[in-house]
């Protein structure tokens, strides 16, 4: 037997021998272990993969607790990976204003060309500041995206910031949520700029999408919103809220690529609570086979 083992051994080290010096040059004498140290070996592909499957169960088992958790009775559908060619997006069709190509003003849209079977939730102002709203969408591991108005906001930066610190990007609303057509070119820019401004100073960077309050605009709001350093100026295809949906198309439907509209409100403003209105959503969003994404990860 020690005749055995020490002629393995010899075959062994020839193995990691003449694999050292095929490779042979400056990476490969890199490479090599220094004396005395034992050679790197790559973890075997079985192990990296039952470690991956092991991860994946316990988000699977989470997930389900959170679902039963938060009272629904389908687990949310996982999105697919972000695009990596992302859409092209342009402003839909009666939604432009004079020049608005010419100009490369920021498009306006309702839905992201994709198709992928996701929506997008986008919630605006920033009047409610549920705490189990951010522990309910953390659970749930829910994306969305924050359209604010610092007139909100102000009451409680620290709750958007720990927003902020769960993934959600924080998107400017305005700082008093005017009607922005009866305003002059400079109070909406004003109005824009001075929101930029809070969210870098508040949260760090400074946003690329913009919603105008109402949804509504003119050319003069799209030339403030290019000069203020905004790119897209996403709008909605359906609203949710906690007693119902509302629909921009006939068909009264959900389409691939759809953003959805909601509000931070609560008791005072509606018939219950954040979590009451993103129950309602999920249940018809994940009864109709659509998976809520990330609207940043298709832009």
């Amino acid at each position: 037997m020690p005749r055995v083992r020490a002629a393995l051994a010899v075959l062994v080290a020839s193995a990691i021998a003449s694999g050292c010096a095929e490779g042979a040059g400056p990476e490969a004498s890199a490479a090599r272990p220094a004396p005395g140290q034992q050679p790197h070996l790559e973890a075997p592909p079985a192990r990296a993969l039952d470690s991956y499957a092991d991860r994946l169960r316990a988000d699977h088992t989470a997930r389900a607790a959170a679902t039963r958790r938060w009272g629904l009775t389908r687990m949310p559908l996982t999105p697919p990976a972000p695009p990596a060619r992302k859409p092209v997006i342009g402003t839909r069709r009666g939604f432009e204003v004079d020049g608005h190509e010419e100009l490369g003003l920021p498009p306006v849209f309702t839905t992201v060309p994709t198709r992928d079977k996701v929506v997008f939730l986008t919630i605006d102002d920033g009047a409610e500041k549920d705490p189990a709203f951010l522990r309910m969408m953390s659970d749930l591991k829910i994306p969305y995206t924050a359209f604010l108005s610092d007139y909100l906001v102000k009451e409680d930066y620290g709750y958007f910031g720990r927003m902020q610190d769960r993934g959600v990007v924080l998107n400017n609303h305005t700082l008093h949520h005017p009607y922005m057509r009866a305003l002059s070119y400079a109070r909406q820019k004003h109005e824009i700029c001075g929101m930029q401004d809070v969210i870098e100073k508040r949260y760090g960077k400074r946003p690329v999408l913009f919603r105008p309050p109402f949804g509504s605009y003119n050319r003069d709001t799209l030339r403030a919103a290019k000069a203020c350093g905004l790119k897209y100026a996403p709008l909605w295809n359906q609203e949710v809220f906690v007693d119902r949906w509302e629909y921009r198309e006939p068909d009264r439907a959900l389409h691939p690529g759809d953003i959805v509209l909601s509000h931070f409100r609560g008791k005072d403003q509606w018939k219950g609570t954040m979590s009451d209105m993103i129950r309602r959503f999920l249940r018809k969003v994940t009864d109709e086979g659509y998976a809520v994404a990330r609207l940043e990860d298709y832009l």
